[in-house]
């Protein structure tokens, strides 16, 4: 038997190579052996190793999982794709739901295959049957085994099916193949299974046969040494010793009756520092025998250099840690040294990434861009959803937006065209446009044919539920339409390497789904749209030739492929690295350790095997960031072992060197704040423009006067300026909307002449349907006002009974003589009396301002008061007003009069004319400057134009500065 291992912290790949060459120098021998490693990665490097020079024979390289059959074995059918394969759970999955729906709800129909998917490829990799889960002893556990049963039956049939295989079937039969070739026929030539660790049961059955083959042998890597041998022994029980990174290794070494003494060494070649090694050995001990670092530990000797090399960052947000990374990946390609960030956290990569990009730094990402990511990924994302639910304005402008909509004709006509249609349909404040509304401003456009084709591209698809193959062939058809425009080529959907790989994708599905003996699933539209981001999502990008050659980007798994200078372990918290185990929704642990499957913990040793390999490199940082999304996170626990070690061990040096460790995170730090500091600049003054009287406002309206008093500054920027805010993109029932919608049920309401709760209530529906195009919303509103309507009913027959109402939304205009400004206003209701006297009403949705306020700034209804008085509305000649009134509609009736009257604090209409005039001139008087936010109700009000007045850089103490304007 023979094992041979690479300790961690050597290019496993580079020594595997150097090996080889040495243990077989005679270039004829060489091409005669046989190297079966765990991965296409490793497969390729390797490959790129031995032609890099010099010039050899090269041996013969297999992936474990992609071996050949031995001579003269029958051929095996060809695996089933795994696409063609979760077609085929799907449906299964979906017709056991449909008869029975109390089982689980449909939209977790993917999730439910996709488990399922995942639990058979583990039961044939570790030679469970499903007759072995079905007897599990389950006296013990819920009422759910009964359901989960149903759904076992799913596994059995599809293991016991004759036709087709899948992929993990097919290598299962091809190990079996050699393994029962080898006992037969045993190689004549060396077989070496490097890479490969042992986690699943067919590459473990596989490596106990090759070690047992004479002039054949397994080559490990990251084989922990300075592991005790009561430390291996601890490693037998898999429920609490399969997270340690060498579980997988004792298990073998049981297996074959060696112990850890018995291996031997592939190469000559030393970790990069084995100080290091042996404490990091310690630190990972099994959770049971950590009390041996009280005994251990002095044995480690001066520790006072063992983090020499070693970097702990601590950053304040992931941000943070992203800039500070971003840091040294730049140091280390100006140097000409190869460094690799090495994480599961891709949100972290991404940061990383845009960070590097403001010095044009491209990243060598081994996982590359997520297919769903690119631009043909979105905008085939957009196209599948775009029947699962009404088109509104940021759909309709999502889509239209996207850089490949109308790639292939006039792009730019089609931007003027989709912006002068956004300005449309924000001015117009449409929540759900129509193809009626697209044609008509196509139409006024001069562009029947672009509205035409947006119209078919927005709502041309049957939202019916269809046959997956008949979606699939209907999206493409709208994607190609989208890209080509009305009369272009959709050629740029397709190009690069994106497009190519989205389009294969498609015709995959399209294939497969309609294939004679494929499923017949017939899907609804957000079903499809799931599935298909869903095999977006499964897709990677890359570039080969854009990345910088020295700034590398990996995954946990290509630590043991390959090598760099520099390795920054990032995202080190718990949940994150290890990633927290997936929850199953089949098994529990003790359930799965009866039935020989692998338990959760399996990934988190896997990743802690990653973590012994990387943090043994020349140079490490490691990386992690206090706070994430606002709360507190959890250092990982490899971190958390090394540091209470290390801490524990003061008096060699342990915790001088974590605090020196520390100290240089702090320091790159402390360059990543300076990257975003800038000189403080002198802040803007809080504005107050003065510009010439003849520019100044001459047409105001009533509203506008509590504006002038409040926020002057922003009748400058809208009538001086004439600077128009736009109306959200998505409409939403603000209250605003509210109120309006308020002001018309109320209108028709008493129009009607029924005075009752339910007459109330009916007008109400009307308002809200023909305005409020939400149902949620329209309920909500409704019943708002039916729980005013009683009170309001029973208020408004007091108030017929003193007047009659003759105008509603009555519109008025004037000029203020000697001052020379237009005055326009509307009234909601005017109420005469029998002999000609006014009421006049104004509804509140929100609360109505008090007496006191109105005195000092709402003076809306005192003006519209004044100007009924002096005869300035069409609809009424001039009168005395006897009440002037607001009307609250909100969560109750309250009546709020205007202070008009000649009593104390009181104001008549002719003082009220007076105080506007003198008011008004004041405004016009060059001399007075429209100061922002000059007396705000709340300081919490947010203004249309306060960004352009800077606020921010001042607040409500700063002092306004007059800005005279020429």
């Amino acid at each position: 038997m023979t094992l041979f291992t690479l300790p961690p912290g050597v290019d496993f790949a580079a020594e595997l190579m150097r090996g080889l060459v040495e243990r077989h120098p005679d270039p004829i021998e060489l091409a005669r052996v046989r190297v079966i490693v765990n991965t296409r990665r490793m497969e390729r490097r390797l490959t790129t190793l031995f032609t890099a020079g010099p010039a050899l024979l090269l041996p013969r390289i297999e992936v474990v999982t992609a071996m050949s059959l031995p001579p003269g074995h029958p051929p095996i059918p060809p695996a089933t794709s795994g696409l063609r394969r979760r077609l085929d759970i799907i449906e299964l999955v979906a017709r056991l739901i449909e008869a029975d729906p109390t089982l689980a709800p449909r939209a977790s129909l993917y999730d439910l295959a996709d488990s399922l998917i995942a639990l058979m490829d583990e039961m044939q990799g570790e030679g469970v049957t499903a007759d072995t889960v079905a007897k599990l002893d389950v006296t013990d556990q819920s009422g759910h085994w009964a359901r989960a049963q149903r759904f076992f039956g799913i596994v059995a049939h599809y293991l016991g099916a004759a036709t087709g295989v899948d992929a993990e079937t097919r290598q299962v039969r091809v190990t079996d193949a050699w393994l029962a070739h080898w006992q037969d026929h045993p190689p004549v030539t060396p077989v070496y299974i490097a890479g490969s660790t042992g986690s699943r049961g067919t590459t473990h059955r596989l490596m106990l046969a090759a070690a047992q083959l004479s002039g054949c042998g397994l080559i490990l890597p990251g084989f922990d040494h300075d592991l005790p041998p009561e430390g291996w022994a601890r490693l037998n029980d898999p429920l609490s010793g399969e997270d340690h990174p060498q579980f997988r290794y004792a298990r073998l070494l049981r297996a074959l009756d060696l112990n850890a003494g018995d291996t031997q060494p592939w190469t000559d070649a030393a970790p990069s520092d084995p100080l290091r090694n042996r404490l990091v050995s310690l630190a990972l001990r099994p959770a049971p025998v950590t009390d041996q670092w009280r005994r251990d530990g002095p044995a480690l000797g001066d520790l006072g250099n063992a983090l020499d090399n070693v970097t702990l960052l601590e950053a304040s947000s992931p941000r943070e840690e992203a800039q500070a990374i971003a840091l040294r990946l730049r140091q280390a390609a100006e140097d000409g040294r190869a460094a690799a960030l090495i994480t599961p956290d891709r949100m972290l990569t991404r940061r990383v990434a845009a960070a590097l990009d403001r010095w044009g730094i491209v990243p060598d990402d081994s996982a590359g861009t997520p297919l769903h990511l690119s631009p043909p990924g979105r905008l085939l994302r957009h196209l599948a959803a775009l029947p699962t639910q009404p088109v509104t304005v940021e759909t309709l402008l999502t889509v239209m937006k996207h850089p490949l909509t109308h790639s292939g004709g006039d792009r730019g006509a089609h931007q003027r065209l989709t912006r002068d249609l956004e300005l449309h349909l924000r001015d117009k404040e449409v929540a759900y446009p129509d193809p009626a509304r697209i044609r008509a401003f196509a139409a006024s456009k001069d562009a029947a044919a672009w509205g035409e084709w947006a119209c078919d591209v927005l709502f041309g698809t049957d939202a019916d539920t269809r046959p997956v193959e008949a979606q699939t062939r209907t999206l493409i058809e709208r994607a190609e339409r989208a890209a080509a425009g009305p009369d272009g080529d959709p050629a740029e959907l397709w190009a690069g390497a994106a497009g190519r790989q989205a389009r294969e994708m498609l015709d995959d599905l399209e294939a497969e789904a309609g294939a004679d003996d494929a499923p017949t699933i017939p899907m609804a539209p957000r079903d499809f749209a799931n599935l298909v981001h869903s095999l977006l999502s499964r897709g990677e990008v890359r570039d080969r030739d854009a990345p910088h050659p020295h700034v590398l980007i990996w995954g946990t798994l290509e630590a043991r492929v390959q090598g760099a200078e520099v390795v920054i372990l990032g995202g080190l918290n718990d949940g994150t690295w290890p990633q927290a185990p997936r929850p199953d929704p089949w098994l529990n642990r003790v359930l799965r350790n009866r039935a020989g499957l692998l338990l959760p913990d399996r990934q988190v040793g896997l990743s802690a095997h990653d973590f012994q390999i990387a943090v043994a490199a020349p140079e490490v940082w490691l990386s992690r960031s206090l706070k994430s999304d606002d709360a507190e996170t959890v250092p990982s626990r490899w971190i958390n072992r090394l540091g209470n070690l290390l801490t524990g061990l003061d008096a060699q040096g342990g915790d001088a060197a974590w605090k020196a460790a520390r100290a240089r995170g702090e320091t790159w730090l402390r360059q990543a704040e300076m990257l975003d500091a800038v000189d403080p600049g002198t802040p803007a003054p809080r504005p107050s423009p003065a510009p010439p009287r003849d520019v100044r406002p001459r047409s105001l309206n009533v509203t506008d006067i509590a504006r002038l008093r409040r926020d002057p500054y922003a009748i400058y920027a809208r009538d001086i300026l004439r600077l128009r805010p736009l109306n959200p993109v998505v409409r939403v029932p603000d209250p605003r909307l509210r109120g309006i919608l308020m002001h018309r049920a109320l209108e028709r309401f008493v129009k009607g002449g029924v005075i009752t709760p339910e007459a109330l209530s009916a007008a109400g529906e009307v308002a809200f349907a023909e305005g409020a195009p939400w149902a949620s919303t329209r309920a909500a509103w409704q019943a708002r006002l039916d729980r005013i309507a009683p009170a309001f009913v029973t208020a408004e027959l007091g108030r017929q009974a003193l007047a009659h109402p003759v105008a509603f939304e009555a519109k008025a205009r004037t000029t203020i003589k000697g001052v020379g400004v237009e005055l326009k206003g509307r009234a909601d209701r005017i109420d005469l009396t029998e002999d000609g006297q006014a009421f006049l009403y104004d509804y509140k949705t929100g609360a109505p301002p008090t007496p006191p306020k109105q005195l000092a700034f709402d003076r809306q209804l005192l003006i519209e008061a004044a100007m009924l008085t002096f005869g300035a509305f069409d609809a009424v000649a001039a009168t005395t007003v006897i009440r002037a009134t607001y009307l609250g509609l909100g969560t109750d009736v309250p009546e709020v009069d205007a202070p008009l009257g000649d009593g104390d604090k009181q104001e008549t209409v002719e003082e009220v004319w007076a105080k506007l005039a003198t008011f008004l001139e004041q405004v016009l008087d060059p001399g007075h400057g429209f100061t922002s936010r000059r007396a705000v109700f709340e300081t919490r009000f947010e203004g249309d134009y306060d960004h352009l007045a800077r606020f921010g850089e001042w607040d409500h103490t700063t002092p306004a500065t007059l800005q005279v304007l020429t």
